[in-house]
């Protein structure tokens, strides 16, 4: 039997929802379950303002627009991450500057940025991977200091926190993703979290193509026009709808994970002890969601290897991120700051395992046999 690396859980809430956004008549953007979503987002991350968008790509390039970007600027970000993360600053005509990350989180390496900064840094971009945050503290102090931007890309890091605080909410910007392989989903979707207030006004007008759009609709003028540059960043209220309901049972989905994330972890202890492979690292002041279990293996080869010994036994998995630095555009539009051993190494290495809410304990107990065996006959 198949074992998928990923399936969306949809429950009969997410049909009714849709079912009566379909009756109000509403079904363009920002209608009555789009504004249940922004107050839900608002309340979890304690943040004053959040807007949806229709992906975490399109939030992070509403950050990039409200961080007056222009040729020249630079970006600090890691190279383990999603395209999105450099394209969003990139399409700005700003330069991501790739620094190496933390061997245990596989996080952004906070004593590296410091210099790693030049006159041209505008904006910080920490990832939170994995749903585990980065060290934030000091990523915030010295954003603090320099006069530089914070702009999370929490796309992994629904419900999670750093030091109890909610990650998405630290920054002056924050990015979240519903896309169907988060924990949290609506096929496609995304969200931006904004905590610096002054930045509030301008993020609606960029989300609503330019306009004033928003501000007429609440009467705080007579009349909408073109005020600003923009898009179209909003998601339709079908979208919104499926996601409220997602978002009431997101600490259930969660917990879900968590117990499937305790009973890889568990499981695969011994072959961490035998220096087979290695499994995650969560530092005690980071609850993290369950985002994805992966593990670290020797190798390129060894991995390779394991992800054919699964498939052929039907049971799928995948690996994470060619390094954008490595990349062809990652060498046309950005830059390395010194060496990145740690991001090469993880990106030939990690390997990431099945996990989803509807995973049976029976099929993650296979899916662990295999891997046992695998590494019994190497």
């Amino acid at each position: 039997m198949k074992i998928p690396f990923n399936k969306a859980r949809v429950h009969p809430l997410e049909l009714d929802y849709i079912r009566a956004a379909l009756e109000s008549g509403h079904l363009s953007g920002d209608g009555p379950f789009t504004h249940k979503c922004h107050r839900w987002l608002e309340e979890q991350h304690a943040v004053p303002r959040a807007l949806l968008t229709h992906s975490a790509t399109a939030a992070l390039e509403m950050a990039a627009l409200l961080a007056n970007l222009e040729p020249g600027d630079e970006v600090l970000m890691p190279s383990y991450t999603f395209v999105s993360t450099a394209n969003a600053f990139a399409l700005r005509g700003a330069t991501p500057v790739f620094v190496d990350i933390r061997p245990d989180t596989l996080n952004l390496n906070e004593d590296l940025l410091a210099q790693s900064i030049t006159e041209k840094t505008r904006v910080i971009a920490p990832v939170h991977y994995a749903g585990v945050s980065c060290e934030m503290d000091p990523i915030l102090a010295l954003a603090q200091e320099r006069n530089l931007l914070v702009v999370e890309d929490a796309a992994q890091g629904i419900l999670a926190s750093y030091r109890g605080r909610p990650l998405g909410g630290l920054g002056d910007l924050g990015a979240l993703s519903f896309h169907e392989s988060k924990n949290v989903i609506s096929g496609e979707g995304g969200a931006l979290l904004i905590r610096a207030p002054h930045l509030a006004a301008r993020a609606e007008i960029i989300r609503e193509k330019g306009t004033n759009r928003s501000q007429f609709f609440r009467g705080e003028t007579d009349k909408y026009s073109w005020v600003d540059i923009g898009s179209s960043y909003l998601p339709g209220e079908l979208t919104a709808a499926f996601l409220l309901a997602q978002l009431e049972q997101a600490r259930a989905l969660i917990e879900t994970r968590l117990a499937l994330w305790e009973r890889y972890h568990a499981a695969l202890h011994r072959l961490e002890i035998a220096g087979a492979l290695r499994r995650p690292i969560i530092p005690a002041h980071c609850q993290h969601n369950a985002h994805m279990y992966y593990l670290l293996l020797p190798d390129q080869e060894t991995r390779a290897a394991l992800i054919a010994h699964l498939k052929a036994r039907d049971v799928y998995t995948v690996f994470h991120y060619v390094p954008l630095h490595s990349a062809p555009a990652g060498r046309k539009y950005g830059r390395v700051a010194g060496e990145l051993p740690v991001t090469e190494r993880i990106g030939e290495t990690l390997l990431r395992l099945p996990l989803y809410p509807d995973l049976s304990f029976a099929d993650q107990d296979r899916v662990v046999g295999l891997i046992l065996d695998f590494f019994e006959k190497q």
